[in-house]
């Protein structure tokens, strides 16, 4: 008989097995980055601050190690290595910065990890694990994505604040109390058949989708069965309309329905204004054609009730429309986190809370909580749908997207709008056309990009509630939202992050994201604090890159008319800080003192590709790299044009360029903290 059987190990067990545990050819290469990295160990973290049942804190289960045993104390790694990967990474930075007060990792003798036939991977692994620096392991000849995956856990503990006692404490939790399962395949296992399933299997109930059950559970308790099937449909057609959300919720609808709950000859308005309304306008009409087939059968006599929950509603007559709208658009957040958003827009609390957390873990607890605890839960459940509908509108109007039409891609902000039977199309939400440089509309969409690229992990994108909570609150089924309401409500969001929270040396005055969204935010008087403020602006020291974005957005509005390269800029995902003057000099240049090399002045952002390539090059060399892209009319970051810009003038990167500079940034900082409008 076949042998297969499960052994849970804690991370500690895992990474000091003497087995050797090596991934195969037909597996891909490493290719965690920022996000993945941060979610796992934002995991990890906050399971270990839950509150303990007993005396020992509880156990996470990390997830599985699929592995197929051949023999001689080997393992060949069939799924879960992205993970495995990562922990070994893990153990080997923190064996690199071990610090006094850490947990002794002497357990962490030797790697067992191994890549089959990859003999660069192997190499990279050993030479990190030797202590040398990543600076020096660039090239062909080292797997960058093992050498970016150890720099970015390092930016990553940094970012969460994991260092002291606060490291101590994770790291006992991490490696004594987190267990991961490895399983063994049977011995007569087809393993590229295994692995192909593996990697294209079926997904098991989703948290979302236990929430509907459980929402579905609530209404079925209405007594009057015309009133409960109602409710019924009402959820379950909402549900079904919101949950694809890279779809604009018009589509999750039939045509007639469309007219009817989004504006009639436009479907640019929300109309319902309650669950109640909403429910009415979702009942089938003469005019419906979609619905003819479930009127023709009411001959007999059946009621509502029998209708709805007899048949079954089925939407005919944009399916192509609505494949390629999914194909267009890609959303910056996925269904179970946007549940988390609406939850916290419709049942806050005073900004002196935390109100619901953005981590879709908590979901189905959050909704037990906050809904179906309620003393009126049905209530509760139709005040809920009727908000998801609302905000899925809101959100597909008023928020960024990233599309991707006529071969190119980029960042939109755009609305459905009808023109007739046999012309739909997305124009500008705020400004005629599908596009373009100039106006409002581009204006908001810079400020969301900004906001989006400098959050890629889902449980801190704080500013699309923020968002959301604006318009939530602005919107009216009779009034519109105004674009210079909305881009004020964004500015002065982005300030309260940036001087309220990244940017504030007071403890007393940081403020929580919360707090800034629902509370009564307040901006520090930062103006006569300036040296203070330098003093957060130090590499090692800012506490978010959204700093570096929202300069970048400042100057952008300052210099957007005045050329191309600042008109066409676009905020990307660049989460590496750059030192214009390197950190590591190549041989024969003398290295810049701590003082000047560190600070805001010598510091930018750009992609970690670039980083990688650039990081030991001099001013001079990076200066003729990047005079390619600006031929082009493209630059990374508008503050590296701004460096740029001053080298050039003054043929030269030295301490003098690094002052001068960063007291032009920090002025432009510090004036829109200062003022009502930017």
């Amino acid at each position: 008989m076949s042998k297969s059987f499960v052994k849970p190990f804690f991370i500690k067990e895992l990474l000091s097995d003497g087995a050797r545990y090596l991934v195969p050819m037909y597996q891909r290469n490493y290719a965690w980055g920022e996000g993945e990295i941060t979610q796992l160990i934002q995991d990890v973290l906050d399971y270990q601050q839950r509150p303990a049942a007993g005396k020992e804190p509880q156990t996470y289960y990390i997830g599985t190690l699929v592995v197929f045993d051949r023999g001689h104390q080997c393992f060949e790694v069939i799924d879960g290595q992205q993970r495995f990967t990562t922990l070994s990474l893990l153990a080997n930075w923190l064996k690199n910065h071990h610090e006094s007060g850490m947990p002794d990792l002497g357990w962490y003798n030797a790697i067992n990890l191994e890549f089959e036939s990859r003999p660069i991977s192997t190499d990279t692994f050993a030479r990190l694990r030797q202590g040398i620096k990543p600076h020096k392991l660039r090239g062909s000849e080292f797997n960058k994505g093992l050498v970016k995956g150890y720099e970015l856990i390092g930016k990553t503990l940094k970012d969460l604040k994991l260092e002291g006692d606060k490291l101590t404490a994770f790291l006992d939790y991490l490696f004594n109390h987190v267990q991961i399962s490895r399983i063994e395949v049977p011995d007569d296992t087809d393993l590229n058949h295994f692995f192909e399933v593996m990697n294209n299997r079926g997904e098991q109930l989703e948290k979302h989708e236990v929430v509907k059950a459980r929402l579905m559970s609530v209404l079925n308790d209405i007594e009057d069965e015309p009133a409960r099937q109602c409710s019924l449909n009402t959820l379950g057609r909402v549900w079904e309309a919101c949950s694809n959300m890279e779809r604009y919720v018009q589509y999750g609808f039939t045509p007639d329905e469309r007219h009817r709950l989004f504006g009639q000859n436009h479907w640019g308005s929300f109309v319902p204004a309650d669950f109640h309304q909403l429910n009415d306008l979702l009942l089938p009409s003469p005019d419906d054609k979609a619905l003819s087939t479930v009127q023709e059968t009411n001959t007999t006599g059946r009621t509502l009730a029998d209708i709805l929950k007899k048949k079954t509603i089925t939407l005919q007559s944009d399916g192509e429309e609505e494949v390629a709208a999914s194909e267009r658009f890609n959303s910056v957040i996925n269904f179970a986190n946007f549940l988390l958003h609406v939850l916290r827009v419709v049942s806050r609390e005073p900004g002196e809370t935390e109100g619901v957390p953005l981590d879709d873990k908590q979901l189905i607890e959050q909704f037990e909580l906050r809904i179906l605890k309620q003393e009126n839960r049905i209530e509760a459940v139709q005040n809920f749908t009727y908000a998801l509908l609302k905000c899925k509108y809101l959100f597909d109007q008023f928020i960024i997207k990233r599309e991707f039409a006529k071969g190119t891609d980029g960042w939109s902000l755009k609305r459905l709008n009808w023109y007739s039977d046999k012309s739909v199309s997305y124009i500008n939400t705020f400004d005629e056309g599908d596009g373009g440089f100039e106006g409002i509309n581009r204006q908001i969409l810079m400020l969301l990009s900004a906001f989006h690229v400098s959050t890629p992990t889902l449980v801190y994108k704080h500013w699309l509630n923020g968002a959301l909570r604006y318009l939530f609150d602005t919107h009216a089924p009779n009034s519109s939202i105004k674009a210079e309401g909305y881009l004020e409500h964004l500015e002065q969001l982005a300030k309260c992050f940036v001087f309220g929270r990244f940017l504030t040396v007071d403890k007393q005055q940081r403020q929580s994201y919360y707090a800034m969204i629902y509370g009564e935010p307040r901006l520090p008087e930062l103006a006569i604090d300036r040296e203070q403020v330098r003093t957060k602006m130090r590499f090692g020291d800012i506490e978010n890159n959204f700093v570096f974005n929202f300069l970048d957005y400042l100057l952008w509005c300052r210099t957007r008319s005045m050329d191309e390269v600042a008109k066409r800029f676009e905020f990307t995902f660049r989460s590496s800080v750059e030192h214009f003057y390197p950190q590591h000099p190549m041989d024969g240049y003398s290295p810049m003192p701590n003082e000047a090399l560190h600070a805001f002045g010598n510091l930018c952002l750009i992609s970690h590709s670039k980083n990688s390539r650039l990081s030991n090059f001099q001013p001079k060399q990076k200066q003729e790299h990047f005079a390619v892209s600006l031929a082009n009319n493209e630059i990374d970051s508008l503050k590296l044009r701004a460096m740029l810009r001053l080298m050039d003038k003054n043929n030269c990167w030295g301490k003098d360029e690094i002052v001068q500079h960063e007291q032009e940034m920090l002025a432009v900082l510090l004036e829109a903290s200062n003022s009502t409008a930017i």
